[in-house]
């Protein structure tokens, strides 16, 4: 809980020092909801509970099914169905690190509350069975098996940044302070 003292309201997500009257009753440095009852400052009833503070085993599988869909449909379907697009060893990594990132985003814009471990973790699971399929199909040996698992490591990352991305844009943009 975080205190208000005058004309100053102290937020409780963000600790920013807000001076009241407050703009639809959100923080003017992070935009979560604050209300002034009684004296004290504290996030919204509904805002609460949208916010994540554990892992979420619903969201892990709803990503799991994401990233695995995504995964299949345009790193191992699309080569069959359009013959041009041949993702075959480190050019299928490449294709799908960028895939992870939306995926991590799609999950981070559909997910209620916080949401960032449940991509990253969906997107281990289903980045190394990827990277095997990938590393033992190329008919071409041109990359090592190490770099598999480097490239496993930068879409697990990407898919962090898209997760983070995803819930941001779900936010909106900050309200603006007023003068």
């Amino acid at each position: 809980m975080a205190k208000s003292s005058g004309k100053t309201i102290i937020c409780a997500s963000c600790g920013f020092k807000n001076t009241a009257p407050l703009a639809n009753h959100r923080c003017v440095s992070c935009g979560a909801p604050v209300d002034d009852v009684g004296g004290e400052v504290a996030l919204a009833e509904e805002d609460r509970r949208s916010q994540q503070q554990t892992f979420n085993p619903k969201w892990f599988l709803i990503a799991i099914v994401v990233m695995a869909l995504l995964t299949t449909v345009i790193v191992f379907l699309l080569p069959r169905v359009a013959p041009l697009f041949d993702f075959e060893g480190s050019a299928g990594m490449m294709v799908a690190i960028p895939v992870w990132f939306v995926g991590g985003a799609l999950v981070g814009l559909m997910s209620p509350g916080r949401t960032f471990l449940e991509p990253v973790a969906a997107v281990f699971l289903v980045a190394l069975p990827t990277a095997f399929v990938l590393f033992t199909g190329q008919v071409v040996k041109t990359m090592p098996a190490f770099l598999y698992v480097l490239f496993c490591a930068l879409g697990i990352l990407f898919t962090l940044v898209g997760s983070y991305a995803g819930e941001r844009i779900q936010m909106g943009p900050p309200p603006q302070p007023r003068e």
